[in-house]
């Protein structure tokens, strides 16, 4: 049986709105405050600047497409069922891992629909090594796949342990 609500359900839905709020002022404030298209590169450091770049495809560039619909619907789809997972999770670790998942995907997925591309904005560079592009969506999507990957290599659990080590 599909549980589209769970206790859990207001936390992953404020994390998700928290990204989504975060990344999509962000986004504002860079496109029409800053004007970044305009006075890039912004830098910053020696190793850091901010840019605007539109990414057409899927993670840092890849697949690069103009179906921007068709990506659209594969984030609404991947998001419902980042919802159900974390709704049926166990863990609230779990649980929060995919809100700030799904906040990034939908925020990613909204310029999409506006823009017909995601605004990427944080370069880092070292000598001729360059970095992607990246968003504060793409922060929390990062972190939230690398909380679930730690999750998954044996999180404590606080249960007593047995043996002599």
């Amino acid at each position: 049986m599909l549980k589209l609500w769970s206790a859990r359900a207001p936390l992953i839905l404020a994390l998700a709105a928290l990204i989504f709020g975060l990344d999509q002022t962000h986004k504002w404030w860079m496109l029409d405050v800053v004007g970044i298209g305009d006075r890039q590169p912004i830098t910053l450091t020696s190793f850091f600047e901010l840019v605007l770049t539109w990414n057409y495809g899927i993670s840092y560039g890849l697949f690069r497409t103009h179906a921007q619909g068709l990506l659209i619907a594969l984030s609404l789809l991947v998001t419902v069922a980042l919802w159900l997972w974390a709704n049926r999770a166990p863990k609230l670790f779990t649980s929060a891992a995919l809100g700030l998942i799904i906040g990034g995907a939908l925020s990613n997925a909204l310029d999409r629909a506006v823009h017909g591309a995601v605004a990427d904005f944080f370069h880092f560079h070292v000598g001729s090594f360059s970095w992607y592009v990246f968003n504060l969506a793409d922060v929390a999507i990062v972190a939230g796949v690398g909380l679930l990957l730690y999750e998954s290599l044996g999180l404590p659990s606080g249960r007593a342990r047995h043996g002599n080590a």
